[in-house]
């Protein structure tokens, strides 16, 4: 039963190595699951997590690996915020857009799948007349592939 439910709700990480992280060191809790960010180009989908319908929204950015070292990974990446339930109100999908600039660093040599990621972004409405620049921090976990290590 547990494997089903793991499949059902994390099925990237079922097929393939990708990671999960959560960032609570800010206003709002932030849930992420990203493709395998060991790649050069990988995707991650972010979901607030401070309410169940008052702000939930989506994000979705293509990020780009600017820099590696052994036990750090430097990216950048575009993102696009979406809140789907904007649609039943008869609002607008789209909120807004950002840019991304992080770093997820293995600090712990014992537990190299646990990381501790920074990321600052700025972050402006559809419209582009109003902004706010975040910054995140939080823990993320790699999946591996089975046999395989996640940092050269």
């Amino acid at each position: 039963m547990k494997t089903l439910l793991f499949l059902l709700f994390f099925p990237a990480t079922a097929f393939c190595q990708a990671s999960v992280a959560y960032y609570p060191f800010n206003s709002f809790g932030l849930f992420t699951v990203s493709t395998n960010p060991d790649k050069p180009v990988w995707l991650d989908a972010r979901l607030q997590t401070n309410s169940l319908f008052e702000q939930l929204s989506t994000t979705f950015c293509p990020m780009f690996n600017v820099s590696r070292t052994e036990r750090a990974n430097f990216y950048v990446g575009p993102g696009i915020k979406l809140t789907a339930l904007n649609a039943i109100d008869g609002g607008k999908v789209l909120d807004g857009y950002s840019l991304h600039v992080g770093v997820r660093v293995a600090p712990v040599v014992s537990i190299p799948n646990l990381r501790v990621a920074f990321e600052l972004s700025p972050s402006a409405a559809a419209n582009f007349k109003s902004g706010i620049f975040y910054s995140y921090l939080g823990f993320v976990y790699q999946f591996n592939k089975r046999g395989g290590n996640t940092m050269p």
